[in-house]
């Protein structure tokens, strides 16, 4: 277990500090279980009563907080309370038990290459010609193909698969799960399929007929940046001619789907269940939120930000901010909401007023 003094602490954060800097810390903790050895996390005056019930000597508090009432000896004062939590998080965090080495049960052909530092846990299988970056960490059950180029200081957890010839940046995180190159969904039938009918008709079927799909194979790769991390079990496939790509710096979360022929830019953030359908072309700097889904051949432009649940259908201009389903401006989704709710008021509002007309036009 890692000891921090608060006066460490405070250096690595850049933050001020007051009360006794020597004090020792171990690990982190909400305020109202905190115990001593513990830093407690209270960088909003909502976490006051908290501090009180727990047993915290030292807290990492808001601005202008009065340390002393609270009961404290030591604080630290944060001034963007999550950036703090990234910085606090990255110092406590020991990281997974992989011993320094190859471990005797992994598996690495004769002509891949290990860089120096590496430490790979039991059953990892690493292919042909592939090459592992210096100071790479790989747990256990661990599948890395022929070709896979993997940059330094990588973290790949347990039971990732990485399919052949993926190229991947420096400091590539990859949580337990995550499949990259595998092949993408890509099949065509001999005759126009119905798919394809209903695209040009947008919803009429002249003949409904038996078809069989035919396989188009995944000739092209994955290419990953540098500072790239991948949630649990989220999937990239690899491209059909070209590779699909991700761009550096961006983050995707658990459970995610990228297409195959997918470029997604630069420090983007894809959250949980997101799926990006094939061909799709994804700008700098975009957001998409829970269960975002990405029609097919379309582009997202820079800095887009679409809320949870958005359905993205067509082509989404720079800077737009969507939501909804089809996805809309945010402001006209929440017009559009305000009048549906509006609607049983204005439906028995014209039932009304239609009998007060007909009372009207009723002779006597």
């Amino acid at each position: 277990m890692p000891q921090h003094t608060i006066r460490d602490i405070a250096n690595a954060l850049d933050a001020e500090a007051a009360g006794d800097l020597d004090l020792i810390v171990s690990s982190i903790s909400e305020p109202g279980g905190a115990s001593q050895g513990q830093l407690a996390l209270a960088m909003s005056p909502k976490y006051a009563e908290g501090l009180a019930a727990g047993q915290a000597e030292a807290a990492v508090v808001w601005q202008g907080a009065d340390w002393q009432a609270l009961g404290l000896k030591a604080a630290i004062f944060a001034p963007r309370g999550r950036l703090a939590m990234a910085g606090l998080s990255r110092m406590m965090d020991v990281g997974p038990d992989i011993a320094p080495g190859i471990h005797p049960m992994t598996v690495i052909d004769p002509t891949a290459e290990i860089g120096e530092g590496a430490a790979i846990g039991p059953f990892v299988t690493v292919g042909a010609g592939a090459r592992i970056g210096p100071r790479a960490r790989i747990a256990s059950h661990t599948s890395i193909a022929e070709g896979v180029v993997i940059g330094e200081d990588a973290l790949i957890m347990n039971g990732v698969k990485i399919g052949a010839r993926v190229h991947i940046g420096d400091r590539f995180i990859a949580q337990p799960g995550a499949a990259i190159g595998g092949d993408g969904l890509s099949f065509v039938t001999p005759e126009t399929s119905g798919i394809e009918e209903i695209r040009h008709t947008l919803g009429t079927r002249e003949e409904i007929r038996k078809q069989k799909w035919v396989r188009i194979h995944s000739l092209g790769s994955v290419r990953i940046g540098d500072d790239v991390e991948i949630g649990c079990n989220s999937c990239i496939d690899r491209g059909t001619v070209r590779d699909t790509t991700v761009g550096n710096g961006t983050k995707i979360d658990n459970l995610v789907h990228i297409g195959h022929n997918v470029n997604v830019g630069e420090d983007c953030l894809l959250c949980g269940m997101v799926g990006i359908a094939g061909s799709v072309q994804v700008g700098n700097r975009v957001v998409l939120a829970g269960q975002v889904g990405v029609s097919d051949n379309i582009f997202i432009g820079d800095d887009v930000i679409a809320g949870g649940g958005t359905k993205i259908l067509s082509n989404a201009p720079a800077g737009r901010v969507l939501l909804g389903y089809p996805a809309v401006k945010m402001e006209n989704h929440v017009e559009m909401q305000k009048a549906l709710r509006r609607l049983p008021r204005t439906a028995a509002t014209v039932q009304e007023l239609k009998r007060k007309v007909l009372d009207t036009d009723t002779p006597k």
